[in-house]
């Protein structure tokens, strides 16, 4: 799909298969404990990883990997605008691994992300939340052309 340079070495950037589960697996849970401290149960992860990857209608994940070792992922779903007749993609579960990270590779997803919505053309746009206190990954995005909403987020 996309190939990328860091100073690592080649990155190349992928829709994410089964093979791929125990990788994102583990993302979700350090990424779970890294924001928020919080302990996905393993099982129901790995069952609800799987059902995205085997459903394309839920979304899909895209994978990065040097030398065959997935070191980032982040996943897309959908939502329904009727404002704009349209779909929004929303980035998901966003996780680089730390010898990775500040080396580009979110922004190497991101820009497969925006290329695989253009093929599609019924893509209006991309949201994504963060953590308030997770000023890094807020400036990532804002690097990348992203910005605030006025929106704020309210869940039961």
């Amino acid at each position: 799909m996309n190939e990328g340079v860091n100073k690592l070495g080649k990155i190349n950037i992928r829709v994410a298969k089964l093979g791929d589960v125990t990788s994102l697996v583990k993302f979700n849970q350090l990424m779970a404990w890294e924001t928020e401290q919080k302990k996905l149960d393993e099982d129901i992860l790995s069952k609800g990883v799987s059902a995205l990857i085997v459903d394309g209608n839920k979304g899909f994940y895209l994978v990065a990997e040097q030398n065959g070792e997935v070191v980032g992922s982040l996943m897309v779903t959908t939502e329904w605008s009727d404002w704009r007749n349209a779909v929004f993609w929303w980035v998901q579960s966003v996780y680089i691994t730390p010898d990775f990270r500040r080396q580009g590779i979110y922004a190497q997803l991101y820009a497969q992300v925006k290329a695989l919505a253009e093929q599609q053309q019924n893509v209006c746009g991309f949201r994504l939340y963060v953590e308030k206190e997770n000023l890094i990954a807020q400036k990532t995005y804002e690097s990348l052309g992203m910005h605030p909403t006025h929106y704020l987020m309210y869940e039961e």
